[in-house]
């Protein structure tokens, strides 16, 4: 079997052949392997291979399986990492790389502007078990430098924020924690693996919920960490493995098809994204659009150079507050009402009272998540249909 991999290729070409494992039958499409175990043809070859196996073979389903193991080799050959470990989970794989390098006595920067389960995992479990955590204004540098200590273990934090888009400075952050010998893991969900440069920019792990983009088409829950072979399989793979947070066969079958048309999927949703952005700034029913690229953003010109397009998610203000919120939310037509992003049907979500809503109000306060705040994640549809929906949304607002 060639390693296309080998030369250098451009990401659409990796995203579509890269990692592919073929059986003796010749298939082009990937295999699906939906088994949980595997058999040794004798004794010994079991003994041996339980004492150590290579990456081509199998124990047990939650240490591996050939179809997983295809798409952590296709999104780390896109991503640039030299391996990942694909989990049942978006959360399941930031769970799993900050618990398994961390111990009691440990110390955390992250920036606070996170997804809620983010959020609880650094504000409340974490702190369970020992691990001194510190949030930060994820967009101050002077905030990060004096968080950060000699002892500081790992940084964290989102490159653009969920849901108000705060965009960290990732080059900064990453030198700042390396000059202290901390690992730096970025959740790189709405950077997406088609514009990031976190690993360029210096980050040591990133983490994707597979279940947005990479998906893209609302099928199936995934995570990935990736970064270097010795933190995948020395520090993230032992605890993963044997705490059930592997990805399941199907799952990771549907991720490889959707990594073939990821490239071409989020490349559109953008390019819809900034025209809409673009058109409702100014809007009279709105306070603000929030959009990475847009001139008004506070981190635009960091977001223009670490990603090459703004991403697929908008947000809007609605002046009216929570009522004109639910009123626009409730006149869409084309825009679902749901809490994921990255699909290819449009979705709108109401942070404030859905993925945000365990927040005190003064934290939602200082995250931007006002009751007017609808976060938009543009899909597939026809651009100028999406603006006449959401206009005659505001109408209604």
């Amino acid at each position: 079997m060639k390693d296309i991999s080998q030369k250098p290729r451009s990401p659409r070409t990796l995203a579509v052949h890269a990692g592919t494992r073929r059986s003796q039958y010749g298939e082009v499409s990937e295999a699906m392997f939906l088994t949980q175990g595997f058999v040794y043809p004798t004794a010994e070859e079991a003994e041996a291979r339980f004492i150590e196996s290579t990456r081509e073979e199998f124990i047990y389903a939650r240490y591996g399986n050939p179809t997983v193991a295809m798409f952590e080799d296709r999104i780390a050959a896109l991503e640039g990492t030299e391996d990942a470990f694909a989990t049942a989970s978006g959360m399941a794989a930031v769970n799993g790389a900050l618990v398994s390098m961390l111990k009691s006595g440990d110390h955390v920067v992250a920036g606070r502007a996170l997804f809620g389960s983010c959020l609880y995992i650094l504000d409340e479990v974490l702190p369970r078990y020992g691990v001194d955590v510190t949030l930060v204004d994820g967009t101050d540098l002077d905030a990060w430098r004096a968080a950060i200590r000699p002892d500081t273990k790992a940084v964290f934090f989102e490159s653009v924020s969920n849901p108000a888009l705060e965009v960290t400075d990732i080059a900064a952050v990453s030198e700042m924690a390396h000059a202290v010998g901390a690992t730096v893991i970025c959740d790189n969900v709405f950077a997406t693996p088609a514009f990031s440069r976190a690993i360029d920019l210096g980050v040591d792990v990133v983490i994707y919920s597979t279940t947005k983009h990479i998906d893209g088409q609302g099928r199936c829950l995934g995570g990935v960490i990736c970064g270097t072979q010795e933190f995948v399989r020395k520090i993230a793979e032992p605890y993963l493995k044997h705490t059930g947070s592997a990805m399941s066969p199907f799952n990771a079958w549907v991720m490889l098809k959707g990594l073939e048309t990821m490239d071409l999927r989020v490349r559109a949703q953008a390019d819809t994204a900034w025209k809409l952005a673009e058109a409702l700034v100014g809007h009279p029913k709105l306070t603000r659009v929030i959009h990475p690229h847009l001139d008004s953003h506070p981190q635009a010109n960091i977001a223009r150079a670490q990603m090459e397009k703004g991403g697929t998610v908008l947000a809007l203000d609605l002046a009216g507050g929570k009522e004109a919120a639910f009123r626009f939310l409730n006149a869409l037509e084309i825009v679902l009402i749901s809490n994921n992003l990255g699909d290819a049907k449009s979705i709108a979500t109401h942070p404030a009272t859905t993925t945000h809503q365990r927040l005190p109000q003064d934290q939602k306060d200082t995250l931007g998540i006002t009751p007017g705040l609808i976060r938009l994640s543009i899909g597939l549809e026809d651009g100028a249909d999406l603006m006449a929906d959401i206009m005659a949304a505001l109408d209604a607002a």
